[in-house]
């Protein structure tokens, strides 16, 4: 029988309705911990699975229990930020076989003003056929599209168009530090750092009540959505809408509260219930 200490260091991947899960994303690879499957599987959940914090601005909370995961997610295909999508991720992970260990982050881009809490959730994965190590981040929003081997040597890696290269540097205490880096509009700029002490459920449970309630985090106040895919990242800021290209490039159109839902269904694929939609062309999380 599991028990909650039991869960606290697992992901509950015997609960996961593979079948239903692998529909969601399109996946139809091998169902093997390789390092081939890893690849596969997370392409297909980072191209698939939007991040957005929606709920979050319609006033509802964000639980992090698979089943819950699984009604939102997969039955309703809806999105999620960092804790949903690594939380779905690391279970069918396990379920797979893989080596899965939870990781937090700290946001270093546009932290210019200060240093910010860390959380951001990633994993670390290991496979049955390769001796490396890497790094998962699916809920970043912004790829990548592929594992980053944990290698201070591993050099640039290109997953679509899209660049990425890992650093390994020192924290304090001497620790373990590795920044993730990616090209974008302004160059190579460093996204967050991450140290490999491992994170458990509970955890994740205490960071995602900063994020999900704090007035401190920039999740609460207005929608920010994403959708990443081989060859444009699309962000919506409130009502801001930005396509970011691999080159650097980008466009930016503003649009009106009205337009919104519209704009989820066709650019992000998220398809809000009528009610919800109302709520959220009224602007009413503006208020």
């Amino acid at each position: 029988m599991t028990t909650p200490a039991d869960r606290a260091y697992h992901w509950d991947g015997d609960a996961l309705d593979l079948d239903a899960y692998f529909g969601r994303i399109g996946f139809t690879a091998e169902r093997t911990p390789t390092l081939a499957t890893l690849q596969a599987l997370q392409y297909a959940h980072t191209t698939s699975m939007p991040f957005e914090n929606l709920e979050i601005i319609l006033g509802r909370s964000i639980p992090l229990d698979l089943e819950s995961l699984q009604d939102k997610m997969i039955r309703r295909r809806r999105g999620g930020y960092c804790y949903e999508n690594v939380g779905l991720f690391a279970a069918a992970l396990e379920r797979l076989g893989f080596g899965v260990t939870g990781l937090h982050g700290r946001i270093i881009m546009g932290a210019e003003s200060g240093l910010r809490p860390a959380t951001h959730a990633m994993l670390r994965v290991t496979t049955a056929d390769d001796d490396r190590v890497w790094l998962c981040d699916v809920g970043f929003g912004g790829g990548p599209l592929a594992p980053l081997e944990l290698n201070p040597d591993a050099g640039e890696v290109r997953a679509g168009d899209w660049r990425f290269r890992l650093e390994r540097t020192r924290g304090e205490l001497d620790s373990e530090l590795w920044i993730v880096h990616h090209f974008a509009r302004d160059g190579w700029i460093e996204r967050h750092s991450v140290t490999m002490t491992p994170a458990y459920r509970i955890d994740y449970a205490v960071g995602n009540h900063f994020v999900s309630t704090s007035p401190r985090s920039p999740f609460v106040t207005r929608p920010y959505v994403q959708r990443f895919l081989p060859d444009v990242h699309h962000v919506l800021d409130g009502t801001t809408w930005v396509a970011e290209y691999p080159d650097g490039s980008s466009t930016t159109r503003e649009l009106e509260p009205t337009e919104l839902p519209k704009t989820l269904a066709d650019v992000f694929d998220i398809e809000l219930a009528d009610e919800d939609a109302a709520r959220l062309a009224a602007a009413e999380w503006n208020h």
